[in-house]
């Protein structure tokens, strides 16, 4: 698939096309207040960038859960987690969204004001590829070393205490010690940003419940699930 720039209608067409069972696109709000309206971008460059022809929450909810398809709801900031809430319930489509996020604090709130919603915590938290810098990329190596390590507990505990009912794990933290403690405990997990078919069958013998790519004809369908970005 030809690459295209993400959140966008094309994007989701794209994918649908391709077989996906699952999509996944990014909310952001007007303003980092959480106020304003609620676009389909990454981050505020992206919005930017795409201002003129950017779709909002409720364009996308609309095109996509026509379909029938799951979908993952990635929410970039903490303050808008009630109003992303209301537009799901309003179009009568929570059963069958995925809201996920790196903010704790968005976790608590979903859980505490929303029992029906289905939350997904996505870890670590970063806001941009360490890996990508030759003077960030050594540390980042040893982080992903201790978070291998650690991560397996905290997600399973995450998961049997009801805080979360799926973790959304980037590809460099996923073990098979993870995978086991999450899908052991009653939890779903899911890999991201995965674009090698090396590296999804490999997951695929792991038993991760669907993988997050930009490539979903490259994936689709040696996996049960698959989301798209």
């Amino acid at each position: 698939m030809a690459h295209k720039a993400g959140n966008t209608g094309d994007v989701l067409d794209a994918a649908m096309q391709a077989g996906v069972d699952m999509l996944e696109f990014d909310v952001l709000p007007e303003r980092p207040d959480g106020s304003g309206e609620l676009f389909l971008a990454h981050d505020y460059g992206d919005l930017a960038e795409r201002r003129d022809t950017v779709m909002t929450l409720a364009e996308g909810l609309e095109k996509v859960c026509a379909t029938g398809l799951d979908l993952n709801v990635d929410l970039k900031l903490p303050g808008y987690e009630d109003r992303v809430v209301a537009e799901l319930r309003e179009r009568g489509v929570v059963e069958q969204v995925l809201v996920s996020t790196m903010e704790e604090a968005s976790l608590r709130r979903l859980r505490a004001e929303s029992r029906d919603v289905r939350i997904g915590w996505s870890v670590p938290k970063v806001t941009r590829d360490p890996f990508r810098s030759p003077f960030t990329a050594v540390p980042a190596y040893g982080a992903v070393r201790v978070l291998r390590h650690t991560l397996p507990r905290r997600t399973e505990r995450a998961i049997r205490e009801g805080r979360v009912d799926a973790i959304m794990a980037n590809h460099f933290v996923v073990t098979p010690d993870m995978v086991r403690r999450v899908l052991g405990a009653g939890g779903e997990i899911y890999v991201w940003t995965v674009d090698d078919a090396a590296r999804i069958a490999a997951f695929e013998r792991l038993g991760v419940t669907g993988v997050i790519t930009n490539k979903p004809k490259l994936f689709y369908p040696t996996i049960s699930q698959v989301a798209a970005e």
